[in-house]
């Protein structure tokens, strides 16, 4: 598999040479020319500095992510302690290319390497040389160089897919007329940038593992070559990820300095973490050791598979409780970072009241959220609509997830007696999935200081033998408490498209019981599904119940 990506060098005459390899100049497949002299204007050296002890000489050397993940936090620490003494210690004449300065300095010291250089590619046919420890020319340099590596390379190839080789080798200096350039590298970039190097010339990687590919990344970052960038962002997407592997992922956006080459690589990331724990309660010890952004990914997600949003709500507290102990920290990402997860207009009202409350949010932040969700809850359903569907990928707040327990809405009244009017909408899809003997719950609302929900079944009518649509009320609270209740079942129906009332009846609850009736609509299964189904207004099922206390 072949890069394609559009270069400045892009050359159309087709070439019939036994040196192609089967490659032609429409695929921008140069890998002939690569290290070849007939075909390169200059001679690259590469001067390999010594690593520290504790790193790895490559990703190869790395038997997992976590393992390239620590290698490279070590590697950077060392390269900042290494160019801090090469600002006291390196002699200013000197011209070497470290990747991260393309401008050349105008210097004598130079025009001494090209010289060193040339001889030594006629001594050296292999282009490799190691340097005697106690060369003395190398003295003043603050690291050790071990070797160098010299390739013939192709100025017009390397210029069409850097940035930085082309301003190297464009900059209407003198250095950029010379034949010789010289880059200076650590050893554990060795396998990296010959690899870079190479997929320049032939758009193709020979490495297969995660963390050589990400050192491949790193090194395309590091000489702007963006199409490599994305070829190994590729290919990483394409490899099975782990939870480990998909936070680094996350992570490099912030790490890399054209992080858009690498967003679809993040984008993979969220969604494995989202697929993985969309489920949360069964991983919890996983999910409360991921860091903000796995959190972040995971809280975006709208098959997120968990009772409510309040239970949404709780485990974020709960994680940032943990996370970030003293609270003026925790006001802060859960105002800047994780409120804007949290879909507050599907909470109760009754956990609505308590993030008034709730000391971890600051107050304006906690206020504004909560009155935006309050007005969403009382806007009428098409102005509900308009606003969901104007939410983008990045906030999803007006959208409803895929809740185990079905958000309500309830109007609730004091006098002249204690009543509540709740209603329960269910999407078609979710009414089928219940055949053959499903149910779905809905979130609890609260009448006289009781808690309550709905459920509809999928039942076996016991008369006629067919399934049908059931509904039922229960009460949550279990125990001796005894609670009378007059309830009416109604459901809006075509054509007139007004709540017509169902079933009504009384009942007396204790702890754990419900009531209903198991054919609402008096009709078969099959007939209360139907495409004609008078039931079914948009694609929605419009079911209300009206609970009142019996005096």
């Amino acid at each position: 598999m072949r890069e394609s990506n559009t270069d400045l060098f892009d050359p159309r005459t087709d070439m019939d040479s036994d040196f192609s390899r089967g490659a032609s100049s429409s695929d921008g497949d140069f890998g002939f020319a690569f290290n070849d002299s007939n075909f390169s204007d200059r001679i690259l050296r590469i001067e390999i500095m010594e690593d520290s002890l504790d790193d790895s000489p490559d990703g190869e050397g790395c038997n997992s992510i976590a393992d390239w993940a620590r290698h490279r936090k070590r590697r950077r620490e060392d390269i900042k302690k290494d160019n801090a003494l090469d600002l006291i210690a390196c002699p200013v004449e000197e011209q070497i290319l470290n990747g991260n300065q393309p401008d050349i300095d105008d210097c004598v010291g130079c025009e001494n390497q090209d010289e060193e250089a040339d001889a030594m590619i006629e001594e050296s046919p292999s282009g490799d040389e190691t340097i005697p420890g106690n060369d003395s020319s190398w003295s003043m340099d603050c690291s050790t160089v071990v070797r160098i590596k010299t390739l013939h390379i192709s100025s017009p190839i390397l210029a069409a897919k850097s940035p930085f080789f082309y301003k190297l080798f464009s900059n209407g200096m003198k250095e950029s007329e010379q034949r010789h350039v010289t880059l200076r590298i650590n050893s554990s970039e060795e396998a990296a940038l010959m690899e870079l190097l190479n997929f320049m010339y032939s758009n193709t990687l020979s490495t297969t593992t995660a963390p050589a590919l990400l050192d491949v990344l790193m090194a395309a970052d590091k000489f702007e070559v963006a199409s490599c960038m994305r070829y190994c962002s590729r290919l990483l997407r394409n490899t099975p990820m782990t939870p480990e592997s998909a936070m680094l992922y996350l992570e490099l956006p912030s790490s890399v300095l054209m992080a858009d080459a690498v967003l679809p690589l993040t984008d993979a990331a969220r969604q494995y973490l989202a697929s993985r724990y969309k489920d949360i309660t069964k991983f919890q010890e996983e999910v409360m050791a991921l860091p903000l952004a796995g959190i972040e990914a995971i809280l975006s997600s709208d098959d997120l598979q968990i009772a409510s949003e309040d239970a949404v709500y709780d485990f974020v507290l709960k994680w940032a409780r943990a996370q970030y102990p003293i609270q003026k920290d925790r006001q802060e990402v859960l105002g800047s970072r994780l409120g804007r997860f949290i879909r507050f207009p599907y909470m109760t009202c009754r956990k609505l009241k308590k993030v008034l409350q709730c000391q971890d949010f600051d107050p304006e932040v906690s206020s504004k959220l909560v009155l935006e969700a309050l007005f969403f809850k009382a806007d009428a359903p098409h102005r509900q609509r308009t606003l969901t569907a104007e939410e983008s990928a990045s906030n999803r707040r007006f959208v409803e997830r895929a809740y185990k327990y079905r958000p309500v809405k309830v109007v609730e009244f004091e006098l002249p007696r204690q009543q509540c009017v709740v209603y329960l909408d269910l999407k078609r899809e979710e009414c089928i999935n219940l055949l053959p003997s499903g149910r779905v719950y809905s979130q609890a609302f609260h009448l006289g200081g009781q808690g309550f929900f709905l459920s509809a079944h999928c039942n076996m009518d016991q008369q006629s033998s067919f399934q049908c649509f059931g509904l039922f009320l229960g009460m949550q609270e279990k125990g001796s408490v005894s609670f009378a209740v007059d309830y009416e079942f109604a459901a809006r129906s075509k054509p007139t498209e007004e709540f017509v009332s169902k079933y009504k009846g009384n009942y007396t609850f204790t702890g754990g019981k419900a009531v209903g009736y198991r054919n609402l609509f008096a009709i078969p299964w099959t007939s209360f599904t139907a495409e004609d189904s008078p039931y079914f207004i948009n694609g929605i099922l419009h079911l209300r119940a009206e609970l009142t206390i019996k005096q």
